[in-house]
């Protein structure tokens, strides 16, 4: 196996949301030597058998060969989600530094690629039945989550073309979520000031039901067990969809909250997040929202079948957790992830 007893796993982004539940799992497994963490900061947290090394990957100074010298395998995590107000910013990290990832693995002859793609690089596709992986992944152009995403795929596709000795996965999850990630990500995407109060059931009067706010979620170990998964068995190729039971939409979230779901016309509900979003009061941005409304909802079979992979939670607990970490300003100890109480 490629990443067998004694395999040396490189990951990067190794100190976010999923990057932190990649390296726990691996860190414990008896079939992985050791695990080399790629990050711009150097954390607190070290697991066994884990060692760091402080890398940009927007840098064209990043000396990735070193690093993936004599790997079996590398994770690539590292993604960027702001600044959303300047996507030339992300597109150095995202893309042009996922391309210095693509030819270090090729240069250092490393067996295995597992690449973090995400249900945001398909095209807009149905909300009323799920699709498999070969649906259309060319995205949402209107938004640089999904565009980044897309383009990834689209030169991976030669990747492999004209690199056809190294196995290549590209993971496909639905939106990652566990109790650690809850600051970081109310940073991403709801902003500093967003109090963690409002998170509580009977917060809210009503819940917003927006026409397409259909989506699916996983909680982020899970997610990570895919990916030990992949790392491990030289079967894996291609892409993988992730993702748990029910879909997510009002009617759940409005049991979750206690809140009565009214339905709200998508142009207000965009009208209201573009104000907020010109105005720098909240980071997701508007363009995001109407990729989101059009994600298509995934059919997780070949990963079950392929991986043998299976959500251990549902989706209602994974935001049950979630949740609970909004309350709560929780986090752990890497920069991305630090905790904080908001309200």
């Amino acid at each position: 196996m490629s990443g067998g007893a004694g395999s040396r796993i490189v990951v990067t982004g190794a100190t976010g949301n999923v990057g932190t539940s990649v390296v726990k799992l691996l860190s414990e497994d008896p079939e992985v030597g050791s695990v080399l963490g790629l990050a711009r900061r150097i954390p607190g947290w070290t697991p066994e058998r884990t060692e760091w090394a402080a890398v940009d990957l927007a840098s064209d100074r990043a000396d990735l060969g070193a690093h993936f010298a004599g790997a079996d395998a590398v994770v690539h995590l590292a993604w960027a989600f702001q600044p959303t107000h300047d996507p030339a910013t992300t597109w150095r990290t995202n893309v042009l530094g996922s391309l210095r990832v693509f030819e270090a693995v090729a240069a250092a002859g490393v067996p295995a690629l597992v690449h973090a793609s995400s249900v945001g690089a398909y095209s807009p596709g149905p909300k009323d039945r799920a699709v498999d992986e070969s649906w259309p992944t060319h995205g949402w152009p209107d938004a640089a989550y999904c565009r980044e995403k897309a383009y990834l795929e689209r030169t991976l596709d030669i990747f492999e073309r004209d690199h056809p000795g190294i196995r290549v996965v590209r993971m496909r999850p639905a939106f990652l979520f566990k109790r650690e990630s809850a600051s970081e990500q109310r940073r991403i995407f709801g902003g500093r000031f967003l109090p963690g109060p409002a998170a509580r059931p009977g917060a809210l009067p009503f819940l917003p039901d927006i026409p397409g706010l259909r989506v699916q979620a996983l909680h982020t170990d899970d997610a990570a067990h895919a990916y030990r998964l992949a790392v491990r068995s030289e079967d894996a190729r291609g892409p993988y969809n992730l993702a748990a039971e029910p879909v997510v939409d009002a009617e759940v979230l409005g049991r979750m909250f206690g809140a009565r779901p009214v339905r709200l016309p998508r142009t207000a509900a965009r009208s209201a997040i573009a104000a907020a979003w010109g105005l720098r009061l909240l980071p997701a941005s508007p363009h995001l929202f109407d990729a989101v409304l059009r994600l298509p909802l995934m059919d997780c079979t070949r990963a079950r079948v392929e991986l043998g992979w299976r959500p251990t939670r549902s989706a209602t607990e994974v935001l049950e957790e979630f949740l609970g970490g909004l309350r709560e300003g929780a986090g752990t100890d890497t920069a991305p992830m630090r905790g904080r109480k908001v309200g």
